[in-house]
């Protein structure tokens, strides 16, 4: 997942189709063969929002509690380009979110490294 930070506020996406009861997240998805984690965060930054990022560092991993996924968080700094939805079939709407509004897009909070990076 790419954890996309500007002006202190958290890019979210809000997916096409709801998985379970989430429907806003962080742009990511499958690491395709051959790809670490961070270069599936860019790549998956870029096709479902628009925005060029960079990998900074990786914030941690987990088996997400609703979806049973291994996630890996990758904090990135945006580069290039403005935050749409930039895949249709998978991205309905982005969101850039200040911290005191988390809540009411991720109502169980963010993952706590996470949480942490966007406080720094």
């Amino acid at each position: 997942m790419a954890v996309i930070v500007d002006e202190g506020r958290l890019l979210l996406i809000r997916r096409a189709a709801a998985e379970g009861d989430l429907l806003w997240a962080l742009p990511g998805g499958i690491v395709e063969p051959g790809e670490t984690a961070r270069q599936a965060a860019v790549r998956e930054a870029f096709e479902e929002t628009g925005l060029t990022v960079e990998a900074v560092r990786q914030l941690g991993e987990r088996v997400h509690p609703d979806t049973g996924r291994r996630i890996a968080y990758v904090a990135c700094t945006p580069l290039t380009g403005t935050a749409h939805a930039a895949s249709p079939r998978e991205v309905a709407a982005v969101a850039w979110v200040p911290p005191a509004e988390i809540l009411q897009y991720v109502p169980r909070g963010l993952y706590p490294p996470v949480q942490t990076y966007l406080e720094q």
